[in-house]
């Protein structure tokens, strides 16, 4: 009886995402009411299941409120990244498309978790109530990501996050409940975000269609398109480097656009992730384009732009390619597979291993290296003008180690069912980090994942879940001290 009552609250919660995802689901047919909606029934039928559930769920506990333990907020998170997949696939499973259950699964999975594998073809030619399906799916989730990795993770101790738990929150007027008004302001900016994108796309040149869904997954950095060809469909350095900033601004934390609105700019303009990050972007990108002028002759502008977009596609998570970059030459291809892992900065849109996991190895490399030299010195380790704690950094080494050893596993079963090395180290890697395309001629970017068979592509799944779950929140619950009372 006592478990039943722990997990009410769990109940109560989803039951209220599945409400609001029944409404979220109407909006391809309200939209398009008078255009390109052959699959209609489908989205209603969809909406009402979820909405039934979802109400049954929601009364469950009752109508009193239940604050949420740590245990419970465990549970929550990775069910909640669960069953909102699961449901989302509904619209797919019903419609025309004749997918299959792996590939509806794996289609929503992707999309929820922003990480922009797909196994369908022939976008071009798909109803405009199932892009844009994909597209919603992408933003929904991007939010999700956002209120996980600022509100949940960091108070869960998750891989390093408690290093943002307070920066997260320090901003609030203890007049106001600190929670409701960090939610507004999240919201708020991923909103406006959002609508920033659309009509700087549109302004571009893009139809209203193509602004719409692109927008929606730039800024959540899914990487969905309506074309096969991903962004490469449109020849305009002006859009790909107008994408390349949205791509940024969703790859930073989002808590410190909360902060700009409330008059704090420094934090944005001074924050050591941001300065890496964009950095890093910038040098990258620079290397690839120079390398490209040298081997191949290309056009400076046109190499750098090209390279900045992808670059930060990749880092960024998105998944959006402009071109083949596969075919760029082999110096660049090394460089893709390693970009593959590093993400953007915590509190963003992103996954990825995150920049300032990168920047506290360095921090712990130097210490290591200032022992070696002066083994009695104190020395104290700084970062954004706080002290790092050893938690944090032993949580930030224990994610490390059991993100590498995770994409062994995934890529070793992988393997097993018959892909070759390049798909399945690279798949199991685009997909622990939510990147979207892999290399080599399967599901590489000019590619995709429809002809994996049907296990390796559960396997996927599973990776891209634990990828966006920051792999700790899913294996505490293997162990059997979580479940002792």
């Amino acid at each position: 009886m006592t478990a039943l009552f722990n997990i009410l609250p769990v109940l109560q919660i989803l039951g209220f995402l599945l409400i609001l995802l029944s409404f979220l689901m109407t909006l391809p047919v309200n939209l398009l009411m008078f255009g390109d909606t052959p699959d209609w029934q489908a989205f209603v039928k969809s909406a009402g299941i979820c909405f039934g559930v979802g109400l049954v769920c929601f009364f469950s506990a009752g109508r009193k409120r239940h604050a949420l333990k740590q245990r419970q907020m465990f549970i929550l998170t990775v069910s909640a990244w669960v069953f909102i997949p699961a449901f989302s696939s509904l619209p797919l499973l019903l419609s025309d498309l004749n997918l299959s259950v792996a590939d509806a699964f794996f289609e929503s999975i992707s999309g929820v978790t922003t990480t922009g594998s797909t196994v369908m073809s022939g976008l071009d030619k798909l109803p405009g109530d199932i892009l844009l399906w994909r597209s919603i799916m992408q933003w929904m989730g991007g939010i999700g990501i956002i209120g996980m990795a600022v509100a949940i993770l960091p108070f869960l101790r998750i891989g390093g996050m408690r290093l943002f738990a307070t920066e997260s929150s320090e901003w609030s007027e203890k007049a106001v409940p600190r929670t409701n008004r960090l939610a507004r302001g999240l919201v708020f900016s991923y909103l406006a975000l959002t609508f920033a994108c659309i009509l700087t796309y549109s302004a571009l040149g893009m139809d209203i269609f193509s602004a719409v869904n692109h927008a929606l997954t730039t800024v959540s950095t899914g990487g969905y398109s309506t074309s096969d060809s991903s962004m490469g469909q449109f020849d305009q350095l002006s859009i790909l480097f107008a994408s390349s900033l949205f791509m940024m601004l969703g790859g930073i934390p989002f808590f410190l656009f909360v902060r700009l609105l409330n008059g704090q700019a420094q934090p944005l303009l001074r924050d050591q992730q941001i300065h890496f990050f964009l950095l890093f972007l910038l040098v990258i990108s620079s290397l690839i384009a120079g390398y490209r002028v040298l081997m191949d002759g290309t056009f400076p502008l046109d190499a750098f732009v090209h390279a900045l977009f992808n670059v930060t596609s990749v880092v960024t998570t998105t998944g959006y390619a402009s071109q083949d970059y596969s075919m760029w030459g082999p110096f660049v291809v090394v460089m893709f597979f390693f970009l593959t892992f590093v993400g953007g900065c915590s509190g963003s849109t992103s996954g990825g291993m995150k920049i300032f996991r990168f920047q506290l190895s360095m921090l712990l490399l130097r210490e290591q290296v200032l022992r070696l030299l002066h083994p009695n010195a104190v020395i104290a380790r700084h970062y954004n003008g706080r002290i790092i704690s050893d938690e944090i950094v032993a949580s930030s080494v224990a994610f490390s180690f059991i993100f590498l050893a995770t994409l062994a596993v995934v890529a070793a079963i992988l393997a097993a069912l018959g892909l070759d090395m390049v798909t399945s180290l690279t798949g199991a890697a685009t997909a622990l980090a939510n990147v979207g395309p892999g290399l080599g001629d399967v599901i590489g970017p000019a590619g995709n994942f429809q002809t994996l068979p049907d296990a390796a592509k559960w396997v996927l799944m599973a990776a891209m879940l634990l990828g966006r779950l920051e792999l700790l929140s899913v294996f505490v619950m293997f162990s059997p001290q979580f479940w002792r009372s």
